[in-house]
């Protein structure tokens, strides 16, 4: 890189300088004194790699305050500050396998100038943890004090409340050495922070955008006692000041030691060989990362050999012993273009927002999940915000944050549509529910496939042979728009589709004609309504006997009905007003389906099990489930799923499981397959 003098330094250079100091001091009291970040880790870096490369070309521009002479941010002025006895650096960093190389090719050279010339270096590797780095002093074994890094000269003093860190021995093992100072990082796991989020949620405070965030949030409380609630961890890395004792040969050794003396370190580490051994360990920890318990966003490289690292030394603010590699980013800065509406294969609609192009992860996102209208409105999400996108692995890129401070003057706040996008059907979304629904579930291009699936089923209208191949050739050609555009198909419109052929084309034909005739419950379940099952359609079917006294129903009518409530009865009706619905429903009475019909009052008299409701559990010998509920069924009982005091009997078989322990809890009448056949077949009444 070419240096200039000073009398070449462009007036925008220098203004530029002075704005990236500005800026990166401005983002290091968010990150490290408010643990409110305000940007992603990679536009930060962005912004330090920027200032660093112009005070490389102009070595003028550098000055004693500048934040590239700096570690992080000041300490927080209510919590005592500590000085530290040995410097806490930081890392240099690498974003790419060619920044991984020329690390290795430059400590060969450093190496070989200081008089240690060696053809391949050793090195330990290690995650890079994304939580807060932390020093443990402890004297004669036992923990003294535990500082934050701060600035790595003067750090904040947090020991009461990381003595709440049970991952934190209170006194070595074993330890004679007067003072050992151990550097690690405290961090939160994945699943502790969503159980803290949902606290934060649940009493209406902020929660926290990442575990990092949640680390050093729950660390650095005044009050310990809050600390002692959140889930942290600590995982050692090195050592800081070693009084009275020997130190190891080398850093991997140095970590096996700490582990002799109860520290908690990760066994996610390795040694490596030359540049090709540091890629290895970087692509297999990166294969690895979602499936992690905690956060890392990157490995580090360390010479291992501690006598190297001393002929290496530091520059400025880091060891030339040791490299950052970090992964590609997997939050980045950039802005919502739209907020559109998805309709998936149940009818879901979920927000998404499109975004302005940003690479994420190695991957270049253009939009991402905003989950549903609550998420929309938590977040505050709106067209024309800046706004941080995450993408983890193969997990579908999220909005996690706005950055308010950016937000365009006129952004209006993203309404859920009353009517769905794809279908124009209304849409609903119950009480106590996160998702919107569309209620055009027969109808509904969007649910389609799904629907006609659902009709289709053994359990349903039970037309075999029409499977999902099937369907998604039916759908994709536009032969079939709803489920009565079966009864209309053909034999040579269905032996041209794909791997068909003349006798399958048949055989579905014949399948599809049977199904014309089959029973009200069946009938009622094939419609797919949301919440209603199979027990739950024999009951509507037992209730009303006819199809008309159930399209006529109102919610007070359906609540009627033996074991239907309020979500269940709001679910029929929206389902059966939507005109979408009723226009299918009448097409499939013209196209032939049918049923015996019977007044509601004839429907619940007939059968001799009428007005039994029986629950099934086990193997049965002779039936299997299935047949079993058929036969019930046709004998006018009805089959539930669930055990409860309205049970009459139930049935059990080999292996019987909690439903056979809750008959007995609530006194219900437990019968075997045998009893079940007299019952059926009337010996046993």
């Amino acid at each position: 890189m070419e240096r200039v003098s000073k009398a070449e330094v462009p007036e925008a250079v220098r203004q530029r300088a002075q704005w990236l100091r500005a800026e990166i001091e401005r983002h290091n009291t968010a990150y490290y004194v408010q643990d409110a970040p305000l940007i992603p880790d990679s536009e930060f870096d962005r912004l330090f790699a920027e200032l660093q490369d112009l005070e490389a070309r102009y070595p003028q521009l550098a000055s004693v305050d500048s934040p590239t002479l700096r570690v992080g941010g000041a300490p927080r002025s209510d919590l005592p500050p500590v000085r530290h006895a040995v410097p806490m650096l930081s890392l240099n960093n690498g974003l790419a396998e060619s920044d991984a190389i020329a690390f290795d090719e430059r400590v060969r050279d450093l190496l070989a100038k200081a008089g240690e010339p060696v053809e391949t270096v050793t090195y330990a590797c290690e995650l890079k943890f994304d939580g807060l780095a932390m020093s443990l002093r402890y004297v004669d074994g036992v923990l003294e004090l535990a500082a934050t890094r701060g600035d790595g000269t003067v750090g904040e003093d947090v020991t009461p409340n990381v003595r709440t860190i049970r991952s934190v021995p209170l006194r070595l093992k074993d330890c004679r050495a007067p003072v050992v100072e151990v550097r690690g990082e405290v961090l939160m796991y994945r699943r502790d922070l969503d159980r803290l989020n949902r606290v934060q949620r649940e009493s209406g405070e902020k929660e926290f955008a990442n575990p990092r965030n949640a680390a050093a949030g729950s660390l650095r409380q005044l009050d310990a006692r809050i600390t002692a609630r959140r889930r942290l961890h600590f995982f050692a890395y090195g050592i800081g000041q070693l009084q009275g004792a020997t130190e190891p040969a080398t850093h991997s050794a140095t970590l096996d030691w700490l582990q002799q003396l109860g520290m908690p370190v990760c066994e996610e580490r390795a040694t490596a060989s030359g540049a090709d051994g540091l890629l290895e360990f970087y692509r297999n920890a990166g294969a690895r990362r979602a499936d992690l318990p905690y956060d890392i966003d990157g490995v580090v490289y360390k010479v291992d050999s501690l006598r190297a690292q001393r002929l290496l030394g530091f520059v400025s603010r880091a060891p030339r012993f040791a490299l950052a590699h970090k992964f590609p980013p997997q939050e980045a800065l950039t802005q919502v273009l739209d907020i559109e509406v998805q309709v998936g294969r149940t009818g879901a609609l979920t927000p998404v927002a499109r975004l302005a192009p940003v690479a994420v992860g190695g991957v270049t996102v253009t939009n991402a999940t905003l989950h549903n209208e609550q998420e929309v409105a938590r977040r505050d999400v709106r067209v024309g915000d800046t706004v941080i996108v995450r993408r983890a692995g193969d997990v579908i890129p999220e909005v996690v944050a706005v950055v308010l401070e950016r937000r365009p003057a006129g952004a209006q706040p993203f309404r859920m549509p009353e009517r769905c996008p794809v279908c124009g059907s209304a849409v609903e979304r119950p009480e106590q529910e996160a998702v919107s629904r569309c209620t055009g579930g027969l109808f509904c291009p969007a649910q389609r496939k799904q629907a006609l699936l659902h009709f289709a089923g053994r359990r349903a209208i039970d037309i075999d042979g029409l499977g999902e191949r099937v369907v998604d050739q039916l759908v994709d050609s536009g032969l079939v728009r709803s489920a009565a555009d079966l009864y209309r198909l053909d034999q040579a419109r269905l032996a041209a589709l794909d791997r068909m052929g003349h006798k399958s084309a048949s055989n579905l034909l014949e399948a599809i004609d049977r199904s014309r005739g089959t029973t009200l419950d069946r009938f009622i379940f094939a419609l797919g309504i949301r919440h209603v099952g199979e027990a739950t359609a024999q009951a509507l079917a037992a209730h009303f006997g006819n199809l008309k006294a159930l399209l006529d129903a109102d919610e007070t009518r359906l609540l009627e009905v033996s074991d239907i409530g309020p979500v269940v009865a709001r679910s029929i009706r929206h389902f059966l007003d939507e005109a979408h619905n009723r226009e299918v429903i009448t097409a499939l009475r013209k196209a032939g389906v049918h049923w015996p019909e019977t007044s509601g009052a004839a429907a619940r008299d007939r059968g001799r099990l009428s007005g039994r409701t029986f629950v099934l559990t086990g193997t049965l010998e002779g039936l299997t489930r299935t047949e079993a509920a058929d036969r019930i069924a046709a004998a006018g009982g009805r089959v539930s799923s669930s055990v409860s005091k309205k049970t009459d009997f139930v049935v059990a078989g080999e292996e019987a499981g909690t439903k056979l322990a809750r008959a007995r809890e609530l006194g219900v009448h437990v019968i075997d397959e045998a009893e079940l056949l007299r019952m059926l077949d009337g010996s046993n009444p």
